[in-house]
């Protein structure tokens, strides 16, 4: 399967049955589980001992040409990654809507705002307006931190840079008014612990 990223919003996905990629597969023993991948394992966690219902959401995709060699199989040709909507995962925790984001940056003393959509942030919006637990988990990959982030301090920040305010949000308002995470084993990313802690113990989320 190659894939090609064309100009313009849509990623192009072509399908050839015998051309192998020659991109090389990314490996985890050297380079550690990617962001995504770590609160997709503590997420598994969450679900296997009854904590929480929390998945991440698919990448919209559009098929525009399929092939039919059989009756009963069917070989996609053509299809278009479609900018996702909404934000990155979902589901439920103590009788609450959960909904946030995961993002990451390389940056040591500020988290860019370019990491957003416009898309996003209205999402983010209108789940609060519906007292849904809404939240950014935050990755500083290159000192290794981790930041639950409640989604009205982007929300605000993202407003301030559309009035020629700052495009990043410090490090330091960040540890302010987020919860860092520690990480550990298994999981790898409590971030629920961290959300109780951030919200208060029990289930009055407020």
């Amino acid at each position: 399967m190659t894939i090609k990223y064309p100009k313009g919003s849509s990623h192009l996905l072509t399908s050839h049955s015998k051309k192998v990629s020659t991109k090389k597969p990314i490996s985890f023993a050297n380079r550690g589980m990617s962001f995504e991948a770590e609160i997709n394992q503590t997420n598994q966690y969450y679900l296997d001992r009854g904590i929480a219902v929390i998945h991440k959401k698919p990448t919209p995709v559009q098929i525009v040409n399929v092939d039919y060699p059989k009756r009963s199989a069917a070989v996609i040709k053509e299809a278009y990654f479609k900018e996702a909507s909404t934000t990155d995962y979902n589901g439920v925790y103590k009788g609450k809507y959960i909904d946030f984001e995961a993002k990451e940056t390389k940056n040591k003393t500020s988290f860019p705002l370019t990491n957003f959509h416009e898309h996003q942030i209205v999402h983010m919006e209108k789940c609060l307006v519906q007292e849904g637990i809404v939240f950014v988990l935050m990755s500083f990959s290159s000192i290794r931190r981790y930041f639950l982030v409640p989604a009205s301090l982007v929300i605000e920040f993202w407003s301030q840079q559309n009035n020629n305010g700052r495009k990043s949000i410090p490090l330091g308002v960040i540890e302010e008014r987020g919860s860092e995470i520690t990480p550990g084993f298994s999981p790898r990313i409590p971030y629920l612990e961290t959300l109780d802690r951030y919200f208060g113990e029990g289930d009055n989320f407020k």
